[in-house]
């Protein structure tokens, strides 16, 4: 009676735990989606908002502060304007009005300069203010400079502003059949490269580069324009390593949407051609911009990489139970299905593509969801997948797992990650890491003493002593359950050594004692019977003289028959 108690108490205490410790790690499902209610999967990185709702809110406060500065440049251009007329009375007296307008030059140039500055920082939080401009660059004081000077800053204020594939030279056929796309960039024939883009290629820039170039030729005449959009577009990106990633992010999806767009009227509304375009389009783009975008220094993705790879290394002691993961890493196919989860989250920094790093996050998922539903004998719920996807983030430590992230968020095609599988499954590896930042001792169902004796080292939850080990069960840890079994064998092993050498050391003093046995039997014998040498007997016959006489001995003979 009572072992049934504790058995049913260890039984409730068990389900208990699992259900605290459920409730610390659940989300909602309703929480992976937009928080704007547009049905699509939202991203901690777009403050819950997924990506469609993200750009409309970067527009909307990227285009009142647009219109905010431009305001300010009309008001300094009238400011020019009525100073210039001012002074045209002025210039009769040049002598004395010489240093008046010396300081109005400087004034003015110090103000352009600040407001244009103002401007790009909007746009580039992370760039350095603009350098001042040497006394020897300042405006030349020569009739008819000053006109162009509001001209000069609203021309300055456009090429912020303008997207550069929106600037169509001059001189380039603007006509609807000249192009399929009529926000092609300027005419970049005859036009030397930058070097960033002439350099030497990688092997896998060569193929991806070849294999772009094929799949174009089946499109025929719009192949060749998008050719000519995605390396205009390329060169373009390559004069912008002082933009900050928001604005490289920026740049790449006004580009994939406004290619988007272009080629659903050309395909005439087929969704799965432009998605197939648009694959290979994303596939070339970022393979060749993967070393300028991927972790930039403007950014502090590096320290983030850091900071989530020592707090991983710091919960190396978090078990598979804290984390109430059905998976029995005892059975082979989970075992190996736990393996292949591991190797293609790790794989996912070697990939150059975020469609590429995507399919490794997808491909891991599924083998989550396999040991899941092997080990439970039923389909994997989606309160199952996530704290699985947390142990395998915490048992992998993915290298650079803030920068990856950040890279597919920034350069990924959008429309991946609001809907599909990959995008549900993005959204769940983001929701793990940030729950791996926030992981408190509640979280666990640990107490606040023991949570933080783990974290500092002091303690370790595997470390117990063997007298308090569980023998077995189905709620122990299969590390537990080897560990202990490992000891069991090493017990016996000790033991069966101690009775090896204790017999080895009885086999020896055996052996002493009968070697002196031997030998004072044999000296015993030796003093009864002295040893008779003998001389050796003599051959048979040997002494016969009439050998010689003997007749030979028969030899066999051999007849032909």
């Amino acid at each position: 009676m009572i072992l049934e108690n504790n058995i049913t108490f260890t039984e409730k205490s068990r389900e208990m735990s699992q259900k605290s410790e459920r409730r610390g790690i659940h989300v909602d499902q309703s929480e992976l989606l937009c928080k704007k209610g547009c049905g699509y999967y939202g991203n901690t990185s777009w403050q819950g908002l997924c990506s469609k709702c993200w750009r409309e809110e970067y527009q909307r406060a990227r285009q009142k502060q647009i219109q905010e500065d431009w305001a300010l440049a009309e008001k300094l251009q009238r400011e020019e304007e009525a100073a210039y007329a001012s002074s045209q009375g002025a210039q009769s007296q040049p002598q004395s009005s010489l240093a008046p307008f010396s300081k109005f030059e400087e004034k003015k140039t110090n103000e352009k300069t600040r407001k244009v500055t103002t401007v790009k920082k909007f746009f580039s939080p992370s760039s350095r203010t603009a350098p001042k401009k040497a006394p020897s660059e300042k405006v030349e004081k020569v009739p008819g400079a000053r006109e162009r000077h509001g001209e000069t800053l609203l021309r300055d204020l456009r090429g912020i502003f303008t997207p550069p594939w929106e600037m169509v030279s001059p001189t380039e056929d603007k006509s609807p059949h000249s192009c399929l796309y009529p926000f092609a960039l300027e005419n970049h024939e005859g036009k030397t490269p930058s070097p960033s883009v002439s350099r030497q290629s990688s092997t896998e820039t060569d193929r991806v580069s070849r294999d772009f170039v094929e799949f174009l030729k089946n499109l025929q005449k719009p192949g060749r324009e998008i050719h000519k959009q995605c390396r205009a577009f390329i060169e373009s990106m390559a004069n912008k390593k002082d933009l900050g990633a928001d604005e490289l992010s920026e740049c790449v999806q006004d580009f994939y949407q406004n290619m988007s767009d272009r080629l659903l009227t050309h395909f005439k509304g087929s969704t799965d051609r432009v998605e197939r375009v648009m694959d290979q389009v994303e596939k070339y783009i970022m393979t060749r911009l993967y070393k300028n975008v991927f972790c930039p220094e403007t950014t502090d993705d590096e320290k983030k990489d850091l900071a989530i790879q020592n707090r991983i290394r710091a919960l190396h002691w978090v078990t598979i139970q804290m984390l109430c993961v059905p998976v029995d890493e005892e059975v082979p196919e989970v075992s190996d299905s736990v393996v292949k989860a591991i190797t293609d989250i790790i794989e996912m920094d070697s990939k150059r593509v975020p469609r590429d790093k995507l399919a490794c996050i997808t491909r891991c998922s599924k083998h989550i969801f396999n040991a899941i539903r092997v080990t439970k004998n039923e389909p994997a719920s989606a309160d199952d997948f996530l704290p699985a996807l947390i142990y395998i983030v915490l048992k992998a430590n993915p290298p650079r797992l803030q920068s990856n992230i950040q890279y597919i968020t920034r350069f990924c095609n959008p429309s991946r990650l609001m809907t599909g599988e990959d995008g549900y499954y993005f959204t769940n590896l983001c929701c793990a890491v940030a729950f791996i930042e926030k992981l408190d001792a509640q979280s666990l169902n640990l107490s606040s003493e023991d949570f933080e004796r783990y974290m500092s080292g002091q303690v370790s939850p595997c470390r117990l002593e063997p007298e308090v080990w569980p023998s077995g069960g189905p709620g122990i840890s299969p590390a537990l359950r080897e560990a202990r079994h490992s000891l069991d064998l090493l017990a016996s092993l000790e033991a069966r050594q101690e009775r090896v050498l204790e017999g080895a050391r009885t086999l020896e003093t055996d052996l002493i004692d009968w070697q002196q046995c031997v030998e004072r039997e044999v000296r015993e014998i030796l003093g009864r019977l002295p040893l008779e040498v003998r001389p050796p007997a003599s051959a048979i016959d040997s002494d016969n003289v009439e050998n010689d006489r003997l007749p030979p001995p028969l030899q066999p003979q051999v007849f032909a028959g």
